[in-house]
């Protein structure tokens, strides 16, 4: 698979699909504020971590993917589930590399001096982003 921009897709997303996608992400992010103004902001960061338009981009990525094949006359519904899944896997991976950047973060904070522990975060976020897909895509791992 090769990883590539199609602003083709940026057309086809309506404007009341970035306002679910925002709205979305904006009742996550309330919900995780007042969760860390209850237990704390440990606890409300676990939540914040949610990747909050995750779900409305999956569903989004669903019906764009069934409309486009039945548009052609066919049953779009498994291709649809497909795209789905595949935006799943990536969003697993990205994920890892987020884990990275948070762990690193947190360790070096104390430590350094902000513009070097983003440096040293950011470094560790694409090389285990990176590592991560080369895996799937040798291997697959159910990813």
């Amino acid at each position: 698979m090769l990883v590539k921009f199609e602003s083709s897709s940026v057309r086809e997303t309506k404007c009341s699909e970035y306002a679910t996608r925002f709205i979305f992400g904006g009742v996550v992010t309330l919900l995780a504020g007042l969760i860390a103004d209850r237990f704390g902001p440990a606890i409300g960061g676990l939540f914040l971590a949610f990747p909050a338009i995750f779900p409305a981009s999956a569903s989004l990525i669903q019906k764009h993917q069934r409309q486009k094949k039945e548009r052609t006359g066919l049953d779009g519904t498994k291709r649809g589930r497909l795209a789905a899944g595949i935006d799943a896997a990536g969003a697993t991976l990205g994920c890892l590399g987020l884990m990275a950047f948070a762990t690193t973060a947190w360790k070096l904070l104390p430590h350094y001096p902000l513009w070097l522990v983003l440096i040293g975060a950011t470094l560790a976020w694409a090389a285990l982003s990176i590592t991560a897909w080369f895996v799937r895509k040798r291997g697959g791992y159910g990813l």
